[in-house]
């Protein structure tokens, strides 16, 4: 039987992680210096939520609010300081980032923990190409603040100096798993289980009789691309099929892409960003269908925020992105796990 590591707490294995950790505070010290240099005002995002989130896999923390009567009233830690945000948009802010603390449930390994430290920042009126600059500038700045010239992961470098590659998932389909990835998807965005189903047999990737369209393409993406982005230089993976962009609004002038784009480095996902969804309409549809999967999936599903509906009524157009702020300070500093970069790591009850 392999020994338990020593907790976090203890003294040698503290002293191995510290250099990282101080790490943390130098990139995080520099980003703060860098938003507030661009005009960004630092907002701080309400953790306890009605609604985590309305992404199918994502999963949250649960507990209750209890009033002076005794009534219970289900509240969420929540996975993303995103509803809150778009409704400071809506009252008025044009260019705010959160170093939010969030949760995430079931999730828990080497890039995973379930407390961690999400940068997100909105930019009121930009188009969300901006964001892809942003990404550029805060890895050179992270590797700087660390002392460091390159983004490492295991094996693999990066070299934050080169400017990221752009490939949109139609590129990426076709150069990776030789497939045709928008043939599967209708002028409405509406999807084609079945032709995706042939083309990633043909590409080798396992497919069951119960995925849908969704599962087939997350499969794709996981064991064919996602493994090679990022390698040399930064990838950013864009234009992702609107039926993958529960948040994002559509591509003008191609409505089956939507504005939505992944960072990568070493072969590692650090931020997602949108071109932000404002149709409150749309936006019910979608969280709807996303929490029907959820609920054959997993069997439960979580509310909707009708705030943040009424809200996206009301917000102009907007650019917004989430960045693990974790994951950055490991490839900038070296970390071979995401605790080495967590100052006090929840105890591990995930086993």
């Amino acid at each position: 039987m392999t020994p338990s590591p020593s907790p976090w707490w203890d003294a040698d294995r503290h002293a191995d992680r510290r250099p990282f950790l101080v790490a943390r505070g130098r990139i995080k010290a520099a980003l703060r210096h860098w938003f507030a240099g661009h005009d960004f005002t630092e907002v701080e995002a309400g953790i306890l939520q009605v609604s985590p989130g309305n992404e199918t896999h994502l999963h949250a923390f649960a507990t209750a609010a209890v009033t002076i009567d005794g009534r219970r009233a289900p509240l969420f830690l929540h996975t993303s300081p995103e509803f809150a945000a778009k409704k400071l948009i809506a009252a008025g802010e044009t260019r705010i980032v959160d170093f939010a603390r969030v949760f995430r449930n079931r999730e828990r390994g080497p890039l995973h923990h379930p407390e961690f430290t999400m940068v997100e920042w909105y930019r009121v009126g930009e188009p969300y190409e901006q964001l892809m600059d942003d990404c550029a500038e805060l890895l050179r700045l992270a590797c700087a603040a660390a002392g460091r010239d390159r983004l490492v992961w295991r094996d693999a470098s990066c070299d934050p100096a080169l400017e990221p590659e752009r490939l949109t998932l139609a590129e990426a389909f076709r150069r990776h798993a030789d497939m045709d990835l928008l043939a599967t998807v209708g002028a409405a965005g509406e999807t084609d289980r079945e032709a995706l189903a042939a083309q990633a047999s043909r590409a080798g990737v396992r497919v069951s009789g119960d995925d849908g369209w969704a599962d087939i393409f997350s499969k794709v993406l996981v064991d064919r691309i996602e493994p090679r982005l990022g390698f040399g230089r930064a990838t950013i993976l864009c234009e992702y099929p609107v039926s993958e962009a529960a948040l994002a609004r559509p591509k003008p002038g191609d409505p089956r892409v939507a504005e939505r784009f992944e960072l990568y480095a070493c072969g590692v996902e650090l931020a997602n960003a949108f071109g932000e969804l404002t149709d409150p309409v749309e936006q019910r549809r979608r969280f709807e269908a996303a929490m029907a999967e959820k609920q054959r999936v997993y069997g439960e599903t979580y509310p909707i925020d009708e705030d943040l509906l009424d809200a996206l009524a009301l917000m102009p157009p907007t650019a917004g992105i989430a960045l693990g702020f974790e994951r950055l300070v490991m490839l900038a500093s070296g970390a071979r796990h995401i605790e080495d970069v967590v100052w006090t790591p929840v105890p591990d009850v995930f086993r």
